[in-house]
């Protein structure tokens, strides 16, 4: 069981959040800047403590080096996900 996602990160933010789904991608904002690889590392830590599996089951599969990533999360149905993410944009405000 294998759940993806794909975002768009927004390093150096005030607060980590989800903070909307536009043209289908969840937009994440993370404290961390954009340098080696701190962003990355913050996303997948979101996800892990958010969806309560080890680091190791979140990856990028898609875009290291880009704003725009798809991740894979091992031992997660994809309902889960899209409940966690729902959950989080409510709690948020964001649209």
């Amino acid at each position: 069981m294998r759940a993806q996602v794909a975002i768009r990160v927004q390093p150096r933010a005030a607060r980590e959040r989800v903070a909307g789904f536009t043209a289908g991608e969840w937009k994440l904002s993370v404290a961390a800047p954009a340098l080696e690889g701190k962003a990355n590392r913050a996303c997948i830590e979101f996800f892990a403590r958010g969806l309560k599996v080890p680091r190791s089951a979140v990856r990028i599969a898609a875009g290291e080096t880009s704003r725009h990533k798809r991740l894979e999360i091992d031992g997660v149905p994809q309902e889960a996900l899209d409940r966690f993410l729902q959950s989080q944009l409510s709690e948020s405000g964001a649209r």
